[in-house]
């Protein structure tokens, strides 16, 4: 079964809430729109990983290892 939505005339479109839910789509979520052999697809963008880009940056003191740091930072 299809559902349907009505086009605003500022173009907007409300989501049947099954679909939202069934996508975990929530207020604030982002989608990418692209037209693809005449129909409309909307893509779920990936929230972005915030510690992806400080991953391996950190320097510990005195060129310690993790293991010697913890054992230090826990006495």
């Amino acid at each position: 079964m299809g559902m349907k939505a009505v086009v605003s005339q500022k173009g907007q479109v409300t989501i049947p809430k099954i679909c939202r839910d069934r996508l975990g789509l929530r207020a604030g979520s982002v989608l990418d729109f692209e037209a693809r052999d005449g129909k409309l697809v909307a893509l779920k963008r990936q929230p972005e990983d915030v510690f992806r880009r400080w991953r391996g940056k950190a320097k510990l003191p005195g060129g310690m290892s993790v293991d010697q740091y913890l054992d230090t930072i826990r006495k």
